[in-house]
């Protein structure tokens, strides 16, 4: 079982405490917090309604749709239908297309973060891990969900869903990375 105990938080600490951006991606990192920044007031209304953090929404944005808003936050799959991949048939309810609004609020209820509570960094690094998915954890890796472009990942990747290769490599930058350079901006405080 996958709970957010203290060694967890201990541990998230350490790597969020502890990470860098890689120097190769930081143009890219500073333009994509600058994204999410920017289109806040798109964010406010799902954080609004759901209770997570407009940021924590930008970021799963991010990570799931390339900041897209022309697709699911659930997996990136597009607004115009239901999602086809995993999670599958998203939202249930209503009929296509779907403004991204309603598919992100969907996602976020689904996941059970509209009932989460603790938005601290070891908080936010344990809800974002569940979102993605915990297998890394097996092949003792950072999730590069969280940590990719950073010291805190080299490799081993998910390449479909359930199937890992040791070589891949993540070019995402992570969710976590992506919040520590808003933290250290100032754009966001999170403790």
């Amino acid at each position: 079982m996958f709970i957010l105990d203290q060694n967890l938080r201990i541990s998230y600490w350490a790597c969020f405490d502890n990470c860098t951006l890689n120097s190769s991606r930081e143009k890219e990192g500073d333009a994509t917090i600058q994204k999410i920044v920017n289109n806040r007031s798109r964010y406010q209304p799902v954080a609004d309604s759901t209770r997570v953090p407009w940021y924590v929404i930008g970021v799963i944005h991010s990570m799931e749709a390339s900041l897209n808003f022309k697709c699911h936050l659930h997996n990136g799959d597009p607004l115009n239908a239901r999602t086809i991949h995993v999670p599958a048939g998203r939202p249930v309810a209503g009929d296509p297309p779907f403004t991204w609004e309603y598919s992100a609020t969907d996602a976020i209820r689904l996941q059970g973060l509209d009932r989460w509570n603790d938005w601290s960094v070891p908080g936010i690094c344990y809800q974002l891990e569940k979102y993605n998915g915990t297998g890394y954890r097996a092949h003792h890796i950072n999730s590069p969900y969280l940590w990719g472009s950073s010291n805190q990942y080299t490799s081993g990747k998910y390449v479909q869903d359930g199937v890992f290769s040791p070589t891949a490599v993540s070019r995402q930058i992570g969710a976590m990375v992506l919040l520590k350079l808003m933290n250290g901006k100032g754009m966001i405080r999170i403790g």
